[in-house]
């Protein structure tokens, strides 16, 4: 009995551990009805934007250094200028009619910008998962839908079929992919993907060599996201400078999640 009892509890834990570590890949299962085209097939190289970013590319330039940390005090004496941005992203709800281009854009500054949200009415803090279910409670409004930040990433833009998501997203924390400090636009969507996926792949956050690659945690999480058209690293040498060669020893990086702010 003895020995049931604990190997019942090394499963639990073991069980624990391992949803501990995927909580943000499975955060928010609901995409509330919004739009989630498959940009696979339908994203083109430039279309005219409906959505004005200005204020939220405005911010961008002012509160992110060019190595994507963020002066939230900064942003917090901008707090009008972000709330009116979050109000306009809220009254203009998505439809069917936008385009792929249009909804990437909305989609990927929405969750930034109220990502940026959810860190001011915190701060100071030290990680973003110091805050209570900051992927799961539903408080990113968009016309009469509540939805949360998990929601959107997992229930909407992985929904599209668009892996350079990834890297266009931020989740406020030092191992994450760099804040951009421009907003996105419909006309410029797939040019700024391609540089911050790029970007990325050849920044520190992986150790890329011909025989071995220690990657982002980002590419073990969502792993089935880079899969479509082969492996992890047949997606990773589109992008990289160095290839990485078949049968290279790979293992992922630990994730730091302190806040990415600019001291």
């Amino acid at each position: 009995m003895k020995k049931f009892i604990l190997s019942f509890a090394i499963m639990i834990s073991g069980l624990c551990m391992f949803a501990s570590c995927n909580l943000i890949s499975s955060a928010g299962l609901n995409s509330k009805g919004l739009p989630t085209p498959d940009a696979s097939q339908q994203i083109s190289k430039d279309t005219d934007p409906i959505i004005d970013h200005s204020t939220w590319d405005a911010l961008l330039k002012k509160h992110v250094k060019a190595n994507g940390l963020v002066d939230y005090n900064g942003f917090r004496n901008d707090r009008a200028e972000l709330d009116e941005y979050l109000k306009m992203l809220s009254f203009q709800e998505p439809t069917e009619d936008w385009g792929t281009n249009e909804l990437l854009a909305y989609y990927i500054n929405l969750y930034n910008a109220y990502t940026v949200d959810l860190i001011l009415r915190n701060h100071p803090v030290k990680s973003i998962k110091d805050i209570d279910s900051p992927w799961t409670k539903e408080f990113v409004k968009v016309g009469d839908t509540e939805i949360s930040l998990g929601g959107i990433e997992n229930s909407i833009l992985r929904k599209m079929n668009e892996p350079r998501i990834h890297f266009a997203i931020n989740c406020a924390s030092i191992s994450c992919p760099k804040l951009l400090n421009e907003a996105y636009t419909a006309d410029k969507i797939e040019e700024q993907l391609e540089r911050v996926t790029r970007e990325f792949v050849n920044s520190d956050k992986n150790e890329i060599s011909e025989n071995s690659a220690k990657l982002s945690s980002i590419f073990d999480w969502y792993e089935k996201d880079f899969k479509e058209s082969g492996s992890v690293v047949d997606y990773i040498n589109r992008y990289s400078d160095t290839t990485i060669n078949s049968g290279a020893s790979i293992s992922y990086k630990e994730y730091n999640w302190n806040l990415n702010e600019a001291k």
